[in-house]
């Protein structure tokens, strides 16, 4: 008997899916309240009956969240669940809000949860005052460069 030699199939090329926008854009808002209002990704996650590990994923974008969880997590940061689409354009999901990105890249600052509380102490008039500051060394620094 001739040996016959198998053939295989060409192996499939390993592609790594990257993570629907809207996705993005809802899991960064899950962090940023989560953070606002100084909530564990472990708290948030015994809340809804998830370990922190699917709070990551979800935060990143990773994890599609459907609507019941949505709204599970909406309830228990005290949003309602249009508060996670807020700074999206319909037409254009990818394009994300200007602002909604610098409140989230803020977020990613290892201080900001400290400044943040801190800022939150202060009086109102104080606030403004600061934000006026920090708002004109942004703007001489910005024409500096």
């Amino acid at each position: 008997m001739p040996h016959r030699r198998a053939t295989l199939a060409p192996p499939k090329p390993v592609t790594k899916k990257s993570p629907n926008p809207v996705d993005v854009h809802v899991g960064h808002r899950v962090r940023l309240r989560r953070q606002t209002i100084g909530m564990s990704q472990e708290k948030l996650g015994n809340a809804i009956g998830l370990t922190f590990q699917q709070v990551q994923k979800y935060e990143k974008g990773m994890n599609r969240m459907g609507s019941s969880r949505l709204l599970q997590v909406a309830d228990v940061l005290g949003v309602t669940p249009p508060y996670f689409f807020e700074g999206m354009t319909e037409r254009a999901p990818r394009a994300r809000d200007t602002a909604a990105e610098n409140i989230a890249m803020f977020c990613r600052h290892t201080d900001a949860e400290r400044l943040a509380r801190a800022f939150m102490k202060l009086p109102l008039k104080v606030r403004r005052a600061v934000r006026w500051m920090v708002e004109e060394v942004a703007d001489h620094a910005k024409a500096a460069s």
